[in-house]
């Protein structure tokens, strides 16, 4: 029998977050309580904000359905495991759709990990290998986790910082915000040392340190983190309009294009269809990223996307061949 309270109700809420409806009868034979017990603990749960349902009949059941709120969710060893699994596999490489949030939530997660746990998922991380599309370098899941946590904590973070030139330095900001451009995760970070906004690549930081010193939030010139990221990457990059006709109906390279963050496809008629846009991506990447979706296509312009079509293809043909 279960005498502790507090234990009781996380063991009843753990069975409730079951997919199914519970029997009042084999709550209380689980629990080692009375019904009346388990009625008690039930409006308890209420009280905290948990959507309990109940049901009529001879032996009523309980089951826990959607609210207006999140309530906090108890996880078992194994879900607990699986869930931060599939948060670090995303988090390493900037997938489509796994934004700042998901790191949040895996940041929060490892937190309260047991050790035990903790080396679980290290091991299966470390054993597994994602398939990934595109060049989006990979990046340690707790360089992000750690990163996050300063985000959310308003915390100074220090950390080693290699350019794209080669040159090192050691950093200390205060961090405002992790975006992702689906292939790349970038800090948005107010420096210290420069007294001014930069934005650094998430995959040439290393060894991210929160120092506890609490910081005021400064407010950014450009507004949101998302629009001072481009402008950053806008003032480093060159970018260029393309246009490419494909001999594909636009659903079909709409599914090709899974991903794409541009415009969609316009259709030209029964198989034909054209996409066009500006990009600020090499050149090379979009090339491949193209020749993914599947179907024939014709580049109507820049000519340098054309010679790299050309430069791509010969030396795919040259491969097969040799």
């Amino acid at each position: 029998m279960t005498t502790d309270t507090p234990a009781r109700l996380l063991t009843l809420l753990s069975l409730l977050q079951t997919p199914r409806e519970w029997p009042g009868g084999e709550l209380a034979d689980r629990l080692g309580v009375s019904r009346r017990t388990v009625r008690r603990d039930i409006d308890r749960l209420r009280e905290l904000g948990y959507p309990v349902e109940s049901s009529k009949g001879a032996d009523g059941g309980y089951r826990l359905v959607a609210g207006k709120a999140m309530p906090p969710l108890v996880l078992d060893d194994e879900e607990a495991v699986a869930i931060a699994v599939g948060l670090r596999a995303g988090a390493g490489h900037a997938l489509e759709g796994v934004d700042e949030a998901s790191v949040r939530a895996l940041a929060k997660l490892e937190q309260v990990l047991p050790a035990r746990l903790r080396r679980r998922v290290a091991t299966l991380q470390a054993a597994t290998t994602p398939l990934t599309s595109g060049d989006g370098a990979t990046i340690a899941p707790e360089t992000l986790t750690a990163m996050a946590s300063a985000v959310a904590g308003r915390e100074r973070l220090r950390f080693a910082y290699r350019a794209g030139d080669g040159s090192a330095s050691r950093r200390l900001t205060e961090p405002y915000r992790l975006v992702s451009t689906g292939r790349r995760w970038y800090l948005v970070a107010y420096d210290l040392g420069r007294e001014d906004w930069r934005t650094f690549r998430v995959d040439r930081v290393s060894e991210p340190f929160p120092t506890g010193a609490r910081f005021e939030l400064r407010e950014l010139p450009e507004g949101s983190a998302e629009e001072y990221l481009r402008r950053s990457l806008g003032h480093r990059q060159e970018t260029y309009d393309f246009t490419v006709t494909f001999a594909a109906d636009a659903e079909a390279v709409t599914a090709g294009l899974r991903g794409w963050r541009g415009a969609a496809p316009e259709p030209l008629g029964p198989g034909r269809c054209r996409l066009s846009g500006t990009t600020g991506d090499p050149v090379e990447w979009l090339a491949v990223r193209l020749a993914l979706v599947g179907a024939d296509f014709t580049v109507e312009g820049p000519e340098k996307l054309t010679d790299c079509v050309r430069e791509l293809g010969g030396r795919m043909v040259r491969a097969a061949e040799g």
